[in-house]
């Protein structure tokens, strides 16, 4: 819609979801949420994005793509003074994913090549980057060189567009295959082995799996449960296999309240209880967990159990 000077009176939703590389239905939400909405009116009465308004959506999805919460992110675009229409063509539209502090080169060539085989859904090509990845760095090198800035950038697309779940639903097929090869049993391993688990309704599980093929590289032996386990499972599982480890994920605030690691089962010999993920109450953690950051920190810490080292 223009007026006689060119200028534009307003977009409808469509015209900027197409505009921005935003899902329609993501602006809806955050103009419901936020208040980051059309401003203007139609002739006929219709709400009509203006200049202003792109300029504050620009700045929302920038904010966005650079880790902050959309609730925060709407803060500061609403804080900003109205500026000039938002580009065509933003980087959170399209095939681009943002790769927020990439690795340096060689690696950051991998990160690019797989990000661009992910949006592609080149599932050939994936594969080939990954397990070229993790013969070349190891398993825990690779998963945070290569495979953790493409996941992360991935969610940080998804959020700030409401798009990619069928990028990140094969990126995590293709991660799954090339992990379990690492992780099939070759023969019968020594020791007690290391139960992996995620915790209740936690359905993050590939860390646990990246985890179980890095202690494989150890020749440290695992079961990996997968996700959701409920604390009863769990305990039934550490009664059975007397692990010498017991690793529990926890990706996300709501399922990472700790207190039920207090009713975990004792075994003899004991067992070495180690959490991990961004989703734990930390101050609430039983003293008897030790938590870890990383993939490496986790296969340091279960590594050096007495039956493995």
């Amino acid at each position: 819609m223009e007026r006689p000077g060119g200028r534009e009176a307003g977009l409808g939703v469509g015209a900027v979801a197409q505009r921005l590389g935003v899902a329609a239905s993501t602006l809806r939400t955050w103009d419901r949420r936020y208040g980051i909405g059309p401003s203007g009116r139609s002739p006929g009465g219709h709400r009509r994005y203006t200049p202003s308004d792109l300029a504050r959506l620009a700045v929302m999805q920038r904010q966005i793509l650079a880790g902050v919460p959309p609730g925060e992110a709407a803060r500061v675009a609403l804080d900003e003074p109205p500026g000039e229409p938002a580009p065509r063509a933003h980087g959170a539209g399209g095939r681009r994913v943002p790769l927020a502090g990439t690795a340096a080169p060689p690696r950051a060539a991998a990160v690019r090549g797989l990000a661009r085989a992910a949006m592609a859904l080149d599932q050939p090509a994936m594969a080939g980057t990954v397990r070229d990845a993790l013969r070349r760095d190891g398993v825990a090198a690779a998963w945070d060189g290569l495979i953790v800035p493409v996941l992360a950038g991935i969610g940080r697309k998804h959020r700030a567009t409401g798009e990619c779940v069928e990028v990140e639903h094969l990126l995590s097929t293709v991660l799954l295959g090339c992990l379990a090869e690492l992780t099939t049993p070759s023969g019968a391993a020594d020791g007690r082995p290391v139960l992996l688990a995620c915790a209740p309704e936690e359905q993050h599980s590939l860390p646990v799996y990246a985890l179980a093929a890095a202690l494989a590289e150890a020749g440290v032996p695992t079961r990996i449960l997968g996700a959701r386990v409920p604390p009863t499972a769990l305990a039934a599982a550490i009664r059975r296999a007397g692990p010498g480890g017991v690793f529990i994920w926890s990706q996300t605030a709501e399922t990472g309240e700790p207190t039920w690691l207090d009713g975990l089962p004792p075994s003899r010999p004991p067992y070495r209880l180690v959490v991990g993920g961004p989703g734990w109450a930390r101050g609430r953690l039983p003293a008897s967990a030790a938590l870890v950051g990383t993939i490496p920190e986790a296969v340091a810490e279960l590594i050096s159990l007495p039956s493995h080292s």
